[in-house]
C-alpha cells in the first residue's frame, strides 16, 4: 500500500483538562501551522485529530476516552487518516499498553513531547509512535520563543512555571508533568507584551503552584518581582496606547508560599486583581498532614485573616476535597466550620478520587462514596448561601466589566475583576450594541446564588 505524504494536512485539537493543557494545544497549534498544516474548528474536516487529554481523576479520564473513541468513528465516516492523543492520559498509562487498549489511536505523545507534534502528524509509518521523554527534563515543555496559536487572547493564560515540587499524597501532577522548571522573567514579560498589544483585556498568570515561583532558580527569583514587572509592562503599554489597561490575575497559589510579601505586591497594584485563588483542599489538619500539604487549619485561619486585614473587599475562591481516607465526622465539621468562617467568594467541591497509582490509595479507612457524595452537597448547599448572600451586597454598585459574550438580544454575558474565566459566576449585561471584549461600566441591579446582573451605566 502506497501512503501519501502527510504534509499541509488540516488539524483539529480537541484540548481537555484545565487552562494549563489549553496553552500547551495552543503551542501544539503553533508548531503545527509553522510546519505548513491548517489548524481547521471543525473534526469532520481534518486529515488528523489531536486529543489533548487530562488525566487527573478518573472521571477526566473517562471523559477522554469517550472523546477518543467518538473522534476514531471519522476513520469510518469522514476523512480523518490519523489520529493523535497527546497530554496527561497518555503519560500516565503510557506503560500499561495503549496500543492495544486503544488501538484506533496511531500516535501517543506524553506531556514532555508537546514540541513534538510535527513528527507524530507526519509520520509516515505503519508502527504506533509513542514518544515519552522525561516531562521533568532540563528542557522546558513549552520552550521559548513559543510557536502559540491563540484560540483566544483573552483570558491570556501565561505559564510562569510547568510540573510540581510538591509530594501531595492525592495527586498524581509530579509524575505526568515533572518538577518544577520557571521560566526566566524576560520570557513571561515577552509573552505577556505579545499579548497586550495584540488586544487581550485579561491576563492570567498560571503554574501548577504559582506562589512556587522560582524556588528552584539559582538566582534571585521570586514572584514579587514578576509581579511587578507585569504591571509595570502593562503601565508602560497602556500608557503608550488609548486601550484600556488589561486586568492581571494570579491563578493557583499555594498557602504555605503565598506570603504577605505577594499580597502585598498583588494589593498595592491597580492592575493586578484583588482574587486570592487559594485551593485549600481541607481544614482538619489530620486530613492535611494525611494529604501532605505542609500547612495546618490555623495557618488557613491566619493566612485569609491577613489578606482580609490587607483588603477587606478580596476575593477569595478555594477548591475542597470531601471524603478523602480517614475522614471522620469530626473531620468534615472542621471543614464545614472553616467554610461557614471564611466565606469564600467562590468554592468548588471534589469528592476524592482513587487510583493505585497514588499513595494515599494504600491508606486505611478509605470514606465510602455516598458519604464523601453527601458532604459534598452539604458544602455546596451552605456554600450557595454564602455566595449568595455575597451577591446581595453587590446590589446597587457600580463595576468594570468585561464582555465576553452576547446572549440574546439586549443581553450580554461578562464578568468583573471577582469572576476569574471559567470557574466562577457570570455578569449578565443588560445592553445593546456592546462591542465583544471591550470594558463597560455596569450598576448591579440582580443577584442570585452564584451569578449577578445589571444594567450598563
Amino acid at each position: 500500500m502506497l501512503y501519501e505524504p502527510y504534509n499541509h494536512m488540516k488539524i483539529y485539537i480537541e484540548s481537555l483538562g484545565c487552562v494549563r493543557n489549553s496553552v500547551d494545544s495552543e503551542v501544539m497549534a503553533g508548531h503545527l501551522e509553522k510546519a505548513d498544516h491548517a489548524i481547521v474548528d471543525d473534526p469532520s474536516l481534518a486529515d488528523v485529530i489531536v486529543v489533548n487529554t487530562c488525566g487527573f481523576i478518573s472521571a477526566a479520564s473517562e471523559e477522554a476516552v469517550d472523546v477518543i473513541l467518538a473522534m476514531a468513528q471519522l476513520k469510518k465516516t469522514g476523512k480523518l487518516k490519523r489520529l493523535i492523543v497527546t497530554g496527561c492520559l497518555a503519560e500516565r498509562y503510557k506503560n500499561d499498553n495503549l496500543d492495544s487498549i486503544m488501538p484506533e489511536v496511531d500516535a501517543f505523545l506524553g506531556t514532555g513531547a508537546v514540541n513534538r507534534i510535527v513528527n507524530a502528524v507526519e509520520d509516515r509509518s505503519l508502527e504506533i509512535l509513542a514518544l515519552f521523554p522525561d516531562p521533568g527534563g532540563k528542557k522546558q515543555i513549552q520552550g521559548f520563543p513559543l510557536p502559540r496559536k491563540f484560540k483566544s487572547i483573552t483570558p491570556a493564560y501565561i505559564k510562569i512555571s510547568e510540573g510540581c515540587k510538591r509530594k501531595c499524597t492525592y495527586c498524581i501532577i509530579p509524575k505526568l508533568r515533572g518538577t518544577q522548571r520557571s521560566r526566566p522573567v524576560d520570557e513571561i514579560l515577552t509573552e505577556v507584551e505579545e499579548f497586550i498589544v495584540k488586544g487581550s483585556k485579561e491576563i492570567a498568570l498560571v503554574a501548577e503552584n504559582t506562589t512556587d515561583y522560582g524556588l528552584d532558580l539559582k538566582e534571585s527569583a521570586n514572584l514579587e518581582n514578576v509581579l511587578d514587572k507585569v504591571a509595570e509592562k502593562v503601565k508602560q503599554l497602556s500608557e503608550a496606547s488609548i486601550l484600556s489597561s488589561p486586568w492581571v490575575r494570579l491563578l493557583y497559589t499555594y498557602p504555605s508560599t503565598l506570603s504577605k510579601e505577594i499580597i502585598d505586591t498583588i494589593i498595592k497594584s491597580p492592575d493586578i486583581c484583588s482574587y486570592f485563588d487559594v485551593p485549600v483542599q481541607h481544614a482538619s489538619s489530620k486530613i492535611l498532614k494525611r494529604m501532605g500539604r505542609g500547612y495546618l487549619k490555623d495557618d488557613l485561619y491566619e493566612l485569609f485573616r491577613l489578606i482580609r486585614i490587607q483588603d477587606p473587599n478580596a476575593a477569595l475562591r478555594t477548591t475542597i476535597i470531601t471524603g478523602f481516607p480517614g475522614e471522620s465526622e469530626e473531620d468534615f465539621n472542621d471543614l464545614l466550620r472553616f467554610v461557614e468562617d471564611i466565606k469564600f467568594d467562590h468554592l468548588g467541591v471534589f469528592t476524592y478520587s482513587d487510583s493505585d497509582d497514588l499513595k494515599s490509595h494504600a491508606f486505611d479507612n478509605h470514606v465510602p462514596q455516598d458519604i464523601a457524595d453527601k458532604r459534598h452537597d452539604i458544602i455546596m448547599e451552605k456554600q450557595a448561601q454564602i455566595s449568595y448572600n455575597i451577591n446581595l451586597k453587590h446590589i446597587g454598585k457600580i463595576f468594570k466589566v468585561l464582555v465576553e459574550e452576547k446572549f440574546d438580544k439586549g443581553v450580554y454575558l461578562g464578568r468583573t475583576w471577582f469572576q476569574a474565566p471559567e470557574v466562577d459566576g457570570l455578569t449578565f449585561i443588560y445592553g445593546f450594541d456592546l462591542e465583544i471584549g471591550a470594558f463597560v461600566d455596569v450598576k448591579i441591579t440582580e443577584s442570585y446564588e452564584y451569578d449577578i446582573a445589571g444594567e450598563v451605566v
